[in-house]
């Protein structure tokens, strides 16, 4: 293997955050669902000579995920900024004539041990549609934590 296949190190999952509106709103412990994928759209043809050909092409730009975002849960529900933004919407819903209310853009963002950025993958249109806290028990010892799920109507990695 040539040298210069590693002339840097690996990215570390260790420090990530979630940023709204370019302001960074909550750690996070871990994330899932940063899949970026294209529709494929598939078509059955017959050839002259009558045999099945599949052929397989761009359906769509892209097919948004749902993100699931676990962090530490919050100590104080009501001064909490995700909280907050999951607990307008669900009293108020979101406008049928106004998209940006109570949709967001934002990004998980990536950094290396020494505070630099590495990564970011920004979404586009984001809302809280579920907030889940761990099981709690006596017998444990460990944080309570809290896993959001968060729609999104685009998800592009940018750096």
């Amino acid at each position: 293997m040539p040298a210069d296949f590693v002339d840097k190190d690996p990215i570390i999952a260790q420090n990530f955050f979630l940023e709204i509106d370019g302001e960074v709103v909550t750690m996070l412990s871990s994330v899932s669902g940063l899949d970026i994928e294209m529709d494929v759209a598939t078509t059955q043809q017959v050839g002259k000579d009558g045999k099945s050909i599949i052929v397989k092409t761009l359906g769509g730009r892209n097919k948004p995920p749902d993100l699931s975002l676990v962090r530490m849960a919050a100590t104080d529900a009501t001064q909490d900024k995700m909280w907050g933004w999951f607990k307008d919407i669900e009293s108020k819903g979101i406008l049928l004539s106004d998209r940006t209310n109570n949709r967001k853009n934002g990004s998980i963002v990536l950094y290396d041990s020494t505070h630099v950025e590495i990564a970011r993958f920004n979404f586009t249109n984001g809302w809280p549609s579920k907030i889940a806290t761990d099981q709690l028990s006596v017998e444990s010892n460990d944080p309570v934590k809290e896993t959001i799920t968060l729609v999104c109507e685009r998800l592009e990695r940018v750096k």
